[in-house]
């Protein structure tokens, strides 16, 4: 029992197999910087195009990485920036959308 609790890194939280997942990782990263940005940049009526692209982007990637990730960590963290790209998606969209008043 002491070996297995050994075996596992403090840093890994919920990473449970061991195995790095770089693509996992990089889409769970992409997907939480999006989120945020799509969900502040909702805030700001003036900033629809920004939170609007960035929030379909977001939801885009964080919806690949839901289908192809590993872990529970993944999992999570992907859930939080898809919630959050979702918002700021919503916002944008209601605020002016993607293309408002840049077309037509």
């Amino acid at each position: 029992m002491a070996q297995a609790m050994r075996r596992h890194s403090s840093i890994s939280l919920f990473a449970t197999d061991g195995k790095p997942h770089p693509l996992q990782d990089t889409l769970m990263a992409v997907t939480l910087v999006l989120g945020a940005l799509a969900f502040i940049s909702a805030m700001f009526h003036n900033l629809h195009l920004l939170s609007s692209w960035a929030g379909l982007i977001g939801i885009a990637t964080g919806a690949y990485g839901q289908f192809i990730s590993a872990t529970t960590r993944e999992r999570f963290l992907l859930i939080i920036g898809l919630g959050a790209s979702a918002v700021g998606f919503f916002l944008g969209m209601a605020h002016g959308g993607l293309f408002g008043g840049v077309l037509g």
